[in-house]
């Protein structure tokens, strides 16, 4: 029978290895597996909940546009002659700046479009997994494909936005140089009181759109920084969805809900604990072709992970000692084996190779192969 083990941690202690989202340890009867609250993105693997999904993050909505600097009277000197030309070049900058604002808009509304529709496919796809399906059912698959492409183009919109930003720092150079200049100006020999009074309203409108600038960089910062996060996180929950797609359920959603007497939930069979050093996160006994393991280890992961985000984890194959000696390196060859789809496993559904290590030992308590996942 197949005994897939989920073992908690001691009450009270701190890094428990079974955290409770409702603040209660699960509970239920024998014969079942504890029932997972939908678990949040910061776990460390990617969550397809469809009431979990996170929306497209807001974008900011201010609208940048300049006021046209005031037009002042040729005053016949040198000095206002100067202040004309650096009054063109502030209109010319005021100017480049409307351009900025127009294309900003422009790429949030196609974001936004971009995002509404990525959603309403990945919602799709989530309801046809929810449901359950044929593994690889080639109308998921081109639904996912089409969720994918849409992600690309929320990737080439941050990218349009990056190149926005850096047009903006451009000219965010050219009103200093703008302002610098106006400020130098006051020195030049020849100037009259109204050349001076028209150089103290050029710098003061100046300033005026240099703020403009600096807030219109802001809010693109932020705009990148936000949508680039989202798209980093959507990329994971995508590789999930295809992982689900290809098994015809997707992970995050629990198979049966309780825990066995002894506090160890578990499906199929009865058994108790397994005692190696240290306790198991989780015991999958293969002693049967197909054992289907994976919801409940990505449930008790998911569990971990949100208990201590940068653990690591052990996958640790265990063979039998019984039997002959040809019988025991085939039983040790086949758990290996097992512990290495286990490992794939846990790597599809979204924790970096470098967080997990294998390693093979035998056991005279155990009648089947196993494989047991540590956390560290």
């Amino acid at each position: 029978m197949l005994l897939l083990g989920l073992l908690s941690a001691c009450s009270g202690t701190p890094d428990s290895l079974w955290p409770s989202f409702s603040g209660e340890k699960p509970a239920g009867g024998p014969g079942q597996i504890a029932a997972p609250a939908s678990p949040g993105e910061q776990a460390g693997l990617p969550v397809i909940d469809s009431a979990a999904q996170a929306a497209p993050p807001l974008m900011g909505n201010t609208n940048f546009s300049p006021l046209q600097p005031s037009q002042g009277a040729p005053t016949g000197t040198l000095v206002g002659q100067r202040i004309m030309q650096l009054r063109g070049e502030l209109q010319a900058l005021d100017g480049r700046i409307s351009q900025h604002n127009a294309r900003l808009q422009e790429l949030r509304a196609i974001t936004a479009g971009n995002a509404q529709r990525y959603h309403g496919t990945v919602a799709a796809v989530t309801a046809r997994l929810q449901l359950g399906t044929t593994p690889g059912n080639p109308i998921v698959i081109n639904q996912w494909n089409a969720a994918q492409a849409d992600l690309d183009r929320l990737s080439s919109d941050i990218s349009a936005l990056n190149g926005l930003s850096n047009a903006v720092a451009e000219d965010a150079g050219m009103g200093e140089f703008v302002l610098e200049t106006a400020r130098a100006t006051y020195g030049l020999a020849g100037a009259i009181d109204e050349d001076h009074r028209q150089l103290g309203i050029l710098e003061d409108e100046t300033n005026r759109s240099l703020v403009l600038i600096q807030r219109l960089l802001g809010e693109l910062s932020e705009d990148i920084s936000r949508q680039t996060a989202y798209v980093g996180n959507e990329r994971a929950r995508l590789t999930t969805l295809a992982n689900g797609i290809k098994r015809g359920v997707m992970y995050g959603e629990a198979l049966a809900s309780g825990a066995s007497a002894s506090g160890i939930p578990v499906a199929g069979g009865g058994g108790g604990s397994l005692t190696l050093a240290g306790r198991p996160l989780v015991v999958i006994r293969f002693d049967r072709s197909d054992v289907d393991y994976e919801q409940s280890l990505y449930s008790a992961l998911t569990r971990a992970l949100e208990s201590r985000p940068d653990a690591r984890f052990d996958v640790v194959s265990v063979a039998p000692t019984g039997g002959s000696a040809t019988q025991m390196r085939r039983s040790q060859t086949q758990s290996r084996q097992y512990a290495e789809a286990v490992m794939a496993s846990i790597a599809d559904m979204g924790l970096p190779a470098s967080r997990l290590s294998i390693s093979s030992t035998t056991s005279s308590d155990v009648s089947s192969n196993e494989v047991r996942v540590y956390m560290r």
